[in-house]
């Protein structure tokens, strides 16, 4: 249902667009937000874009990341600049609808130094 794609190598200080493709119904009033998790350690929100209130970010991101959505293509984004070493690892599309919670099968993002 969740198909995200844009990952790959990048240097540090470069910029990468993950684009999320949902086959699911309403879309445009889902929870929609990228986490990762990084070799050796838990996933972590990244960035959540929901129905009414504005997007927020992790700590680490804000600033550098944007989390995007076109609703009318079921579509959500994740523009990463500035990239740092640290962004390194799988990113994963999440999609909520009340209780009902579905990922995406994850894109790898490798930053080099």
């Amino acid at each position: 249902q969740l198909q995200a794609s844009g990952g790959g190598l990048v240097q540090t200080g470069g910029s990468l667009r993950l684009s999320c493709l949902a086959s699911v119904d309403n879309f445009s009033r889902r929870t929609m937000a990228w986490y990762r998790q990084a070799p050796g350690k838990q996933r972590e929100m990244v960035a959540t874009s929901r129905w009414g209130p504005g997007p927020t970010y992790a700590d680490s991101v804000k600033g550098r990341f944007t989390i995007s959505r076109d609703n009318a293509k079921k579509s959500v984004f994740l523009q990463m600049d500035t990239v740092e070493p640290e962004d390194t690892g799988i990113y994963y599309c999440y999609s909520r609808w009340g209780n009902y919670v579905s990922w995406g099968q994850g894109t790898q993002v490798t930053v080099s130094s």
